[in-house]
């Protein structure tokens, strides 16, 4: 089968097959930043295909490996493996796909490896005690390319005068970083101008106050005894079977499937007790096969409701998702743009998608397609910042209670 390469697809590739053949680069390892639903296992096939050498793919999960090794196989290319427990399989070859707990306590076997590809690279954490660092440092040697959406990190820190919290960093800009060198950059906005993602309408529904929770010991988050708590106080289960209800049977566009995201079980739980028959829940103690059945149901319309706790952010592939509820007060950026990232896939059944948000994060963070990647350094040296219609996102302390 042959395939064709979008522009911005074909400049990625050009951008990291020039970078790990390029024998001047002697330290460093380079990142590009793809949105998601534009085509990232499209351009992981295309960078393998073009490399005369053995290359190790790595992946998070085995939903996204399974995805991304299927696309180089129906592109006719041979002599690729999977090297994943979770899998089943564990087989090297030219092009080895494996994910990052089964490779990392083995790596005497991949030391013939001299090219590396991360997918989802900001789950690379710096820390030398890490599975990704741990790894590396043991196979030694390897140029490593790595690709994400979401090219930050929330950390807890201080302003040096006694002020803590938290604060989104740029993964090219913190200390110990992995990834050193931005390759190739292309926003969301320019994907919707050309019609490769969907156009995307969000909802602001206030159910609570965000004021009134308390943030956890990192700053990062908020605890879950003031979620809790501000939940009960307002009846926020009954507002989000409320506010399904409305858009099951009162939308003026009909919705084809709602993902929704809550924070507890519990949540989860009352919803699909309104709607029987018609709605599942996923847990990260969902049973595989139970879990596989509920997404095949949902995605052939046998199941019209599916809300999720702790998962379904990465890996759910399905474009004809045309609404998402978020049910969860989150402080992630990365949270909140992979969340919005499952409905803004392009498909023919849909005119737009819908995100609905009841726990105030649109407002905080606004639309992933104002999302911007910004050189703030004056010789564009790499300084990298992500800003939201002039507002500055990174590197900016966000106070503890």
């Amino acid at each position: 089968m042959q395939y064709t390469l979008r522009p911005y697809q074909q400049q990625a590739s050009d951008a990291a097959v020039r970078y790990l053949e390029n024998k001047e680069v002697t330290k460093g390892n380079g990142l590009i930043v793809l949105p998601t639903g534009s085509g990232k296992s499209l351009v992981i096939a295309d960078i393998v295909n073009r490399l005369d050498t053995d290359v190790l793919i790595l992946q998070p999960s085995k939903e996204i490996l399974e995805q991304n090794y299927q696309k180089l196989c129906s592109y006719g290319f041979l002599f690729c493996s999977i090297y994943s427990a979770s899998c089943g399989q564990k087989r090297i070859s030219k092009a080895t796909f494996a994910t990052i707990g089964s490779v990392y306590k083995k790596p005497e076997e991949f030391k013939h490896f001299r090219y590396v590809i991360v997918d989802e690279a900001h789950q690379v954490s710096e820390n030398p005690e890490g599975m990704y660092m741990k790894f590396f440092k043991a196979i030694g040697g390897v140029r490593c390319v790595g690709l994400t959406a979401t090219p930050y990190r929330l950390y807890s820190t201080s302003d040096g005068q006694g002020n803590f919290g938290s604060m989104l960093r740029f993964l090219t800009r913190i200390k110990g970083r992995f990834f050193t060198t931005i390759l190739h950059s292309t926003e969301v906005s320019e994907l919707l101008q050309s019609g490769f993602l969907a156009k995307t309408e969000y909802y602001g529904i206030e159910t609570i106050q965000i004021d009134r929770l308390k943030l956890n010991s990192t700053g990062q988050g908020f605890t879950d005894r003031s979620i809790r708590n501000e939940y009960r106080r307002v009846g926020f289960s009954g507002k989000l079977a409320n506010v399904v209800e409305r858009l099951l049977y009162n939308a003026q566009v009909p919705r084809r499937g709602i993902l929704v995201f809550t924070q507890f079980i519990e949540e989860s739980e009352e919803l699909i007790q309104h709607f029987p028959g018609i709605s599942a829940m996923v847990t990260g103690e969902t049973p595989k096969k139970e879990r596989e059945q509920i997404l095949e149901d949902f995605k052939a319309g046998r199941l019209r409701v599916v809300a999720n706790v702790g998962t379904l952010t990465t890996g759910f592939d399905y474009p004809e998702l045309d609404t998402i509820v978020v049910a969860r007060p989150t402080r992630s950026l990365s949270l909140w743009y992979q969340i919005v990232g499952r409905a803004i896939r392009p498909h023919k059944s849909k005119s737009a998608s819908w995100v609905v948000d009841l726990c105030g994060t649109y407002r905080h963070f606004g639309k992933v397609e104002d999302l911007k990647m910004v050189d703030v350094s004056p010789d564009h040296r790499g300084m990298w910042q992500i800003v939201s219609r002039g507002r500055k996102l990174t590197n900016v302390l966000i106070p503890a209670n």
